[in-house]
């Protein structure tokens, strides 16, 4: 998969959240949420398409998100994880943790995910 840009991240996200949808009706929910004009959405959703992260169904120009909100969380995880933690997940675990304090709920539920990948599960 590509990297996907901030704004291509928008279309994807309606996707996500709504399922299949028409271009027409993702144009009128970007220009609720962040202003776009028609041509601005419909350009984001061509480029989308020529990434292959959106499929394009007919009939109404219905879109198809070709990739989960799963998969680019862990894209975009890993490219985090190599631009500034230079690929040690463990620090970028350890700032995270070092900047909230954490329930009790909270830290048995990190120690069960712990255990978990121990034991050659996982998350």
């Amino acid at each position: 998969m590509q990297k996907l840009f901030d704004s291509e991240l928008k279309i994807m996200d309606v996707l996500w959240k709504n399922g299949d949808t028409t271009a027409k009706r993702m144009a009128e929910i970007l220009k609720e949420q962040v202003g776009w004009s028609k041509t601005t959405t419909y350009t984001l959703i061509n480029r989308c398409i020529h990434k292959g992260t959106v499929e394009r169904m007919e009939p109404n120009f219905l879109c198809h998100p070709l990739v989960s909100i799963g998969q680019a969380r862990e894209l975009e995880t890993t490219e985090l994880i190599n631009k500034m933690y230079d690929g040690a997940a463990d620090q970028l675990v350890a700032s995270i943790l070092g900047r909230k304090n954490l329930s009790p709920e909270e830290i048995e539920k990190l120690k069960q995910l712990v255990n978990s990948l121990e034991s050659g599960g996982r998350l």
